[in-house]
């Protein structure tokens, strides 16, 4: 089951929403990050499928069409940092998370059975500065 609002207009599941609204201040910024890349995504023309998909294995942060021939099915880990002394929000991603991210999009595709000839797993990761525009960095294939 989905659901959706006004500030939220991706379909977004119960237990998704659920895990969201029991996060704190630290997952404000994730959750600004998550805005931030959907809005990166469909300014490249992808439609959003789903937001903060999850199972009781974890969570996907964005499942997406990217336009073209053959169309592809994208789970999207999205990554944000309000600076980089800690580093890239990217390079927080390591090889158990993107083995973990594998098993969720299995998950899901087994759980919507959708035929698709495509699928792939991005990174979108999002630096919050102080009085510009985030900082965005999308890796496209992650984990191959």
């Amino acid at each position: 089951m989905s659901t959706t609002s006004e500030s939220d207009p991706v379909p977004t599941t119960a237990r998704g929403a659920a895990l969201r609204s029991r996060r704190g201040l630290r997952s404000q910024l994730g959750s600004w990050g998550e805005d931030v890349a959907i809005q990166h995504l469909r300014g490249l023309g992808w439609q959003i499928v789903a937001r903060n998909w999850a199972c009781d294995r974890g969570e996907i942060d964005v499942v997406a069409l990217e336009p073209g021939r053959p169309r592809t099915l994208v789970f999207v880990e999205v990554k944000c940092r309000s600076g980089l002394g800690y580093g890239s929000p990217l390079e927080s991603i390591t090889a158990a998370k993107q083995r973990k991210l594998h098993e969720l999009a299995l998950a899901w595709l087994a759980s919507h059975q959708v035929p698709v000839p495509r699928v792939r797993i991005d990174a979108v990761g999002v630096v919050r500065r102080p009085g510009t525009e985030p900082l965005i960095d999308h890796v496209r294939g992650i984990g191959r």
